[in-house]
C-alpha cells in the first residue's frame, strides 16, 4: 500500500436527514395549530390543511431510509479538511447511505497540493450490509480525466480501467476472502468504513485484505485498538491501521465513527468539519 503522503506531491495517478425531520416536525406542529385556528372556516378546507400536514410528515419519514438489518455501517454525511503540515490542501465531501439491499457510500475529494494544479477525484461504492464489496468506480480530473469500474464476485475484482487517449484496459484480481476493504488514494471516508468493519467486540489486531484501485494494488493490512488518543484537547478512541510502508491513526467517537486520521510520517491530517 502506498503512502498517502505522496498524494500530496503530486496529483492522483492515472490509474441532514436529521435536519429535514426536524424541520417537516415543526411544519407538522404549525400545520395542526393553523387547523385549530381555522376552525370557523369552511370544513373541507380544514381536511386539506390537516392532510397536507400529515403529507409533510410522511415525506421526512420516508426520506430516512431503513438500514439492512444485521448491517454495521450507520446513515451520514459529512465533509473532512484535509491538510498537510498544518495547511489546508482540499477538502472531501461524503456521503454514506442505504442502498437497495446494502450500502452506498459516495466521495469527492478536492486537492491543491503546494506546486501541483488542482485535482477532484470521485468514488461510488456499493456494499452489502456485511461490508464485502459488489462494485466500485472511481474518476481522476486533473491534467486528464481517468477512471475505472471495479466488479466484486467470489474474492475475485474484475476491472475495467480507462485511461484517456487509451483504449479500456481490463484486469482480474483475485482475493483469499470476498471480504475485501476499498481504501482508494485521497478518499478518507472509506477509512471510516473499515472503523466499522473492525469487531470491536474482542479488539486486538485484525488482518484484511485491501485494494487500492487507483494504484491496481491488491494487498492486506492490520488494524489494531490504540485505546484512548487524544488531539486538540479531546479525547477519542483510537485505531492504527499498519501497511506494509506507513501508519495511520484513526480517532473515533464513542459512536465509532471517524473524527479525525493522521499519517505522522507524511505530516498529513484529515479533520472532520
Amino acid at each position: 500500500m502506498r503512502n498517502i503522503g505522496q498524494n500530496f506531491s503530486r496529483s492522483p495517478g492515472p490509474p441532514s436527514a436529521a435536519a429535514a425531520s426536524s424541520r417537516s416536525s415543526h411544519g407538522t406542529v404549525c400545520r395542526a395549530e393553523a387547523c385549530r385556528e381555522s376552525e370557523p372556516k369552511s370544513p373541507i378546507l380544514l381536511g386539506l390543511i390537516c392532510c397536507a400536514a400529515i403529507s409533510l410528515a410522511l415525506v421526512a419519514h420516508a426520506g430516512q431510509k431503513k438500514a439492512p438489518p444485521g448491517s454495521m455501517f450507520v446513515q451520514e454525511k459529512g465533509r473532512f479538511d484535509i491538510l498537510l503540515d498544518g495547511k489546508s490542501v482540499g477538502h472531501e465531501e461524503f456521503d454514506i447511505e442505504p442502498g437497495g439491499a446494502g450500502w452506498i457510500a459516495k466521495g469527492t475529494t478536492k486537492l491543491t497540493p503546494p506546486g501541483s494544479p488542482t485535482s477532484t477525484v470521485t468514488g461510488n461504492l456499493v456494499l452489502q450490509p456485511d461490508g464485502a464489496p459488489v462494485s466500485y468506480a472511481w474518476t481522476s480530473q486533473a491534467d486528464k480525466t481517468n477512471g475505472a469500474h471495479i466488479v466484486f464476485a467470489n474474492g475475485i475484482a474484475k476491472m475495467t480501467l480507462e485511461i484517456q487517449g487509451a483504449h479500456p484496459f481490463e484486469q482480474d484480481l483475485s482475493f483469499n476472502s470476498p471480504l475485501i476493504t476499498v481504501l482508494d488514494n485521497n478518499l478518507y471516508h472509506q477509512y471510516g468504513l473499515l472503523a466499522r468493519m473492525y469487531d470491536w467486540s474482542r479488539r486486538g489486531t485484525q488482518t484484511f485484505s485491501v485494494l487500492i484501485p487507483q494504484d491496481l494494488t491488491p494487498g492486506s493490512i492490520t488494524v489494531d485498538w490504540a485505546g484512548a488518543v487524544s488531539s486538540d484537547g479531546k479525547a477519542y478512541e483510537g485505531l492504527k491501521v499498519v501497511t506494509s510502508d506507513l501508519e495511520v491513526i484513526l480517532y473515533l467517537d464513542p459512536n465509532h465513527k471517524l473524527m479525525r486520521l493522521e499519517v505522522p510520517s507524511a505530516k498529513v491530517a484529515v479533520v472532520r468539519q
